[in-house]
C-alpha cells in the first residue's frame, strides 16, 4: 500500500536519460517504486498525457528575508520549484549585531531592490549569530525546502565592524574569526558561503558592497573554514574585469580548500568574449579534477521598467522627479499633460547611479507581449518601432509606459542579449560544467522578475524556440534538478528513483504557459513586488505532500530548513 501513486505519466526522471512511460509510487515522503506498478495507494493521480518531473532545485535565490515572515516562497513555488537555496551574492541578515541591522538592510535594499520599510517591518531579528538564524528558520514551515548559505557581507561586518564598510583589508585576527564563524555556520547546517565582487552591488546610498575588494587571503581563510567543517560550497559573483586572473584566484581557493565552487556566468555586451574565456578556463580546471561549475541561465537578465516600478528611462530627470511623489494614477495624468510631456522628452539628463547607462539605452528596450517572448527580435525594440512610426525612442517609451493608466512596462535585457538572440545562452546551457541558476527569486522585487526561469527552460528551450537549436526536455529538466542539487551537495533529491525525496511535479507540457509579470502590493507595509504566474503545473509535491494544484496553494506546508551534514573535521592548515 502506497501513500501516492502517479499512473501513466511520461517520466522525465532528472538524470538526463530519455523520458519513459511509467508509474511513480510514494511512501513516507520518499519515492518507493518507479515503473509499472500493480499496487494500490491512498491517493492516485492519472497522469496520462502529462509529464512527471522531479521538483526543481533553484540554487540562486534571495528569500533570506521573505522566509522569516512568509510561509510561501512565491513566485518560485508557482514554477515547480520545491527546493530553494538562498544567501547568494554575499548579502543576507546573519550574523548581525543589533547595531548593524540598518547597515545590512540598506545593503539588501540597494543590491537586491527590497525596500527598507519592507525589511524593517518584516524581519523579526530573533537572531544574532548564523546558527541563531538557522534555528529561527527551523521553527517555521514552508511550501518548499529551504537551504541557506553564509553571506560574506554580514560576516565581514560582524568580524570587522566599520572597517568592513570602509572596505579595508582584513587583518589576521579578523580572518581567523571569519574562518571560525564559517566553520560554525556549516557545522550547524549552512550549505556554504557566498560573496560578491561586482561594482554593480551597492547599498541604498550608492556605496559598494563591503566585500568588493576583499583580498585573496581573506577569501582563503573563509574557504578553509568550510574545509575545517568538511562540507559546504563556495559561491561567487564577480565582474571578471581580468577573467583569467580572477578565475586563477578562484581556482587557487578550490585547490587549497578542496571545497566545490560555482560562479555566475553571463554574456556582457561590454566584455563580449569574457564568458568564452571563462568557459575555457572552467573546462581546464574540471579536467584537472577541481570541483568547479558555472551558474548560467536561459534568458536575458533584464530589467522591467515602468512608472509603477523602481526604474524607468526618465526616473533620474528633473522633470520626472517633480511628480515622482504623486500616486500612480495622478502621476500618469500629470506626465501625459502636453507641457509636461514636452519637458520630459527634452530633459535628457541622467544621474550617476549604477543604472544610469542602462536607463539611457532606450533604443534597445523591448515591448513584451502578454505571453512574453524573451528572445524577441530587434524589430520589437523601442528603437525599431520608433523608426517605423517616425517618432523618437523616448516618445515611444513614454507612450507605452503611460498605457493602461501608467502601468505599461518596458523590458531592457542588459545581459545575455548582446546580439538580440540567445545563442550565447545555448552554448552556456549545453556546456558540460554548467548548471541552471541566477533566478534571484525573492529579490529585485521592483525591477527584475526571473524566478520564472524554470518555466522558460521548458517552454522556450524544449518546445517553442524558433531562432536556433533547442534542448531536449531531458536536458532541460536535468539542468535544474539533479545537476543543481549536486552543485550544492544535496544528494537526496533531483531524480525520480527509489529512495529519493518525493519532490515532484506533474505538468501539462503541451499546455504550459508563462504569463507576463504583474505588480502586487503584498509585502510587509504594503510593499510592491513583481510576480509572474504560469499555467500548466497540475500538481506539485514536497516530500510526497501536495502543495499546489493547478497553480493554487493547497494549504499544506511540508517544507522546512535543510541543514547540511558536515563530515568530520580535517587538519587543514594555511
Amino acid at each position: 500500500m502506497f501513500d501516492l501513486l502517479i499512473r501513466g505519466g511520461t517520466v522525465v526522471d532528472g538524470s538526463g536519460s530519455e523520458p519513459f512511460a511509467g508509474d511513480v509510487a510514494v511512501r513516507n515522503g520518499r519515492i518507493a517504486a518507479v515503473g509499472t506498478i500493480a499496487g494500490e495507494a491512498s491517493s492516485e493521480i492519472d497522469a496520462t498525457g502529462l509529464i512527471v518531473t522531479p521538483g526543481f532545485v533553484d540554487i540562486h535565490t534571495h528569500y533570506d528575508g521573505q522566509a522569516t515572515w512568509e510561509a510561501r516562497m512565491q513566485p518560485s513555488s508557482w514554477h515547480g520549484v520545491t527546493t530553494v537555496v538562498m544567501g547568494n551574492c554575499g548579502v543576507g541578515f546573519a550574523p548581525c549585531r543589533p547595531a548593524d541591522r540598518s547597515t545590512l538592510v540598506r545593503l539588501m535594499e540597494g543590491v537586491e531592490d527590497i525596500p527598507y520599510p519592507v525589511l524593517i517591518d518584516g524581519l523579526p531579528w530573533d537572531w544574532e549569530t548564523f546558527p541563531d538564524y538557522l534555528d529561527s528558520l527551523a521553527a517555521r514551515s514552508f511550501d518548499v525546502e529551504i537551504g541557506a548559505q553564509l553571506p560574506h557581507a554580514p560576516l565581514r561586518v560582524y568580524a570587522m565592524g566599520e572597517r568592513a564598510e570602509r572596505r579595508l583589508p582584513a587583518n589576521r585576527h579578523e580572518i581567523a574569526l571569519m574562518r571560525a564563524l564559517a566553520c560554525e555556520a556549516v557545522e550547524t547546517g549552512a550549505l556554504g558561503f557566498s560573496t560578491s565582487r561586482t561594482i554593480m552591488h551597492r547599498a541604498a546610498d550608492g556605496s559598494p558592497t563591503p566585500t568588493l575588494a576583499a583580498e585573496e587571503q581573506e577569501l582563503l581563510g573563509i574557504a578553509m573554514g568550510l574545509a575545517d567543517a568538511g562540507a559546504g560550497v563556495l559561491q561567487f559573483v564577480s565582474d571578471f574585469d581580468d577573467p583569467r586572473a580572477e578565475f586563477a584566484m578562484l581556482r587557487r581557493l578550490v585547490e587549497a580548500s578542496g571545497r566545490p565552487l560555482s560562479f555566475s556566468l553571463v554574456q556582457s555586451a561590454a566584455r563580449p568574449d569574457n564568458w568564452k574565456i571563462l568557459l575555457d578556463e572552467l573546462s581546464r580546471a574540471v579536467d584537472d579534477g577541481l570541483p568547479m561549475r558555472a551558474q548560467v541561465c536561459g534568458r536575458p537578465v533584464g530589467m522591467m521598467l515602468g512608472f509603477e516600478l523602481s526604474l524607468n528611462p526618465f526616473v533620474e530627470t528633473g522633470a520626472y522627479q517633480d511628480v515622482a511623489h504623486l500616486p500612480l494614477a495622478e502621476r500618469a495624468v500629470a506626465l501625459a499633460e502636453p507641457a509636461m510631456r514636452r519637458r520630459l522628452l527634452a530633459d535628457t539628463a541622467v544621474g550617476a547611479s549604477q543604472w544610469a547607462r542602462y536607463l539611457s539605452d532606450i533604443e534597445r528596450m523591448l515591448i513584451l507581449d502578454p505571453v512574453p517572448d524573451y528572445e524577441a527580435r530587434a524589430e520589437r525594440s523601442v528603437g525599431a518601432i520608433a523608426r517605423d512610426r517616425g517618432m523618437s525612442s523616448a516618445e515611444v517609451a513614454l507612450d507605452h509606459m503611460l498605457s493602461e493608466g501608467g502601468q505599461g512596462v518596458l523590458y531592457l535585457p542588459f545581459l545575455n542579449y548582446a546580439d538580440y538572440n540567445l545563442d550565447a545562452c545555448h552554448r552556456m546551457l549545453t556546456h558540460r560544467d554548467t548548471v541552471s541558476g541566477l533566478s534571484d527569486g525573492g529579490a529585485h522585487v521592483g525591477t527584475i522578475c526571473d524566478a520564472s526561469f524554470p518555466t522558460s527552460m521548458l517552454t522556450h528551450w524544449t518546445r517553442d524556440r524558433s531562432r536556433g537549436p533547442r534542448l531536449s526536455i531531458a536536458e532541460a529538466v536535468a539542468l535544474q534538478t539533479s545537476k543543481t542539487a549536486a552543485a550544492v551537495g544535496l544528494t537526496d533529491r533531483g531524480t525520480i528513483r527509489s529512495g529519493m525525496r518525493a519532490d515532484l511535479n506533474i505538468i501539462d507540457y503541451a499546455g504550459l504557459v508563462l504569463h507576463g509579470p504583474e505588480v502586487a502590493y503584498d509585502l510587509p507595509s504594503g510593499g510592491r513586488r513583481l510576480l509572474q504566474r504560469a499555467e500548466g503545473y497540475r500538481h506539485s509535491f514536497v516530500g510526497g505532500i501536495e502543495t499546489y494544484r493547478d497553480g493554487r496553494a493547497t494549504g499544506a506546508l511540508p517544507g522546512g530548513l535543510i541543514r547540511a551534514a558536515p563530515c568530520p573535521a580535517a587538519d587543514n592548515t594555511m
